[in-house]
């Protein structure tokens, strides 16, 4: 028997976080009764359905996307805006994927996405420290001060960022521009963008060239595609720390 979240999230259908939003919301049955209670296990002979579709279990598939701007990191949006998923869908990848994580809207470079609700989950987790690498055009000149108190931890939202990678990697010719390469583990909403206006250089585009040690090599274009390779998904699953 397998914790309720677990058997949906293998099932494609969500992340287990968002599969538990799921349950708690009474949008979950079980033997056709509304289960609402995360502890719950099931047996593989169980009916679990989701918003009354049954479950359909699929082979798990691993994609890597060149995000381009002006595209929500979603499943679907209700202001209808093109969102990531519709890349795959029209081009005719009918599995339920979603993205690992998210990018901004104006944000582009490297998004995974999948329908291992398990793997996203361990992906995310704080405690494995995943590291992501922005490349940011900022305003200004970045001083030693400024990369130091990146590196350091500056305090947004109320918080102190847990300690970061950060160097200048390129100045303007105008000298009113600065090319920021920062390596964080953290996750938060914007994170990178108010990292950088809190050191008083505000983002002008953002760009992440890396996920947890992979890259966008072979996908030079915004808006391209491709699954991960067999070893890349291996690599993932020891990372995040699953056999």
């Amino acid at each position: 028997m397998e914790r309720l979240q677990k058997v949906i999230a293998h099932a494609g259908v969500a992340s287990r976080r968002a599969a538990e939003k799921l349950i708690l919301a009474g949008r979950v049955t079980v033997n056709e009764q509304v289960v609402t209670e995360l502890g719950t296990k099931v047996k593989n002979s169980d009916q679990v359905k989701v918003d009354g579709v049954p479950l359909r279990k699929e082979a798990p598939v691993y994609f890597m996307l060149n995000k381009p701007r002006g595209v929500i990191s979603s499943v679907h949006d209700e202001k209808g805006r093109r969102t990531v998923v519709d890349l795959f869908t029209e081009e005719g990848v009918t599995e339920r994927i979603y993205p690992i994580g998210r990018l901004d809207y104006d944000t582009t470079g490297l998004l995974l996405l999948t329908n291992d609700g398990e793997l996203t989950n361990q992906l995310m987790h704080p405690k494995f420290e995943v590291d992501k690498v922005y490349i940011a055009k900022v305003k200004g000149l970045v001083t030693n001060d400024a990369l130091r108190q990146l590196r350091t931890g500056v305090k947004i939202d109320g918080r102190i960022t847990a300690q970061a990678k950060a160097k200048v990697v390129e100045v303007a010719a105008d000298k009113k521009h600065s090319l920021v390469k920062l390596t964080i583990h953290e996750g938060h909403n914007h994170q990178v963008k108010k990292m950088l206006q809190a050191v008083g250089h505000p983002v002008v585009k953002l760009h992440r060239e890396e996920y947890a040690g992979l890259t966008l090599a072979g996908l030079p274009s915004a808006g391209q595609w491709r699954e991960l390779k067999p070893v890349e998904v291996k690599y993932l699953r020891q990372l995040s720390g699953e056999n």
